[in-house]
């Protein structure tokens, strides 16, 4: 199992919104290139979005992600498919932690396990998911942080950057 842990400045209910928009994923999701389509039903159990995926160059991979299991702001478990490599199970659980400086702060932990023919392969795989799954939680965090109207960190710091403000010469 590769287990890891983030905390947000955010309240519960926003970051489990974050996580049941399906296409929010390719902003914070390592690997996850677009969302293609997302049932109409998302995010109730059995309901998919499609979804390309890929870590290294252009190439990228069509498949789908499914929800197993929902406890309503708390709880996320999907079925993750990266065929051909195989398939996963990623839990998200979400504790409200005590406030920061008057701001909401919620804990992320993210726990994915391979499941069928990889499932053997998990003392060899665990490093590398949870060196992603690090970097997944980093970035979306980062993303429930970045402020409105903004599409990512860079480019809200550069629309405040002297550079970027004619005005400010």
């Amino acid at each position: 199992m590769a287990t890891v842990s983030r905390y947000a400045r955010a309240s519960r209910t926003d970051v489990f919104t974050t996580l049941v928009r399906a296409e929010t994923y390719p902003e914070w999701l390592v690997g996850c290139r677009s969302v293609n389509s997302i049932d109409e039903t998302w995010p109730q159990v059995g309901s998919r979005f499609h979804h390309r995926y890929g870590l290294v160059g252009p190439i990228a991979i069509a498949d789908t992600t499914e929800v197993l299991e929902i406890d309503e702001g708390r709880m996320l478990v999907l079925e993750v498919r990266a065929r051909p490599l195989g398939r996963g199970r990623a839990e998200f659980v979400l504790d409200d932690e005590p406030p920061v400086g008057g701001c909401p702060v919620t804990r992320i932990t993210m726990d994915e396990t391979p499941l069928g023919t990889l499932a053997t392969l998990a003392p060899l795989l665990d490093p590398l998911v949870q060196g992603r799954n690090i970097a997944s939680l980093n970035a979306l965090v980062a993303y429930l942080n970045t402020p409105a109207g903004s599409t990512s960190p860079d480019q809200s710091e550069a629309a405040a950057s002297p550079q970027t403000r004619g005005s400010d010469r």
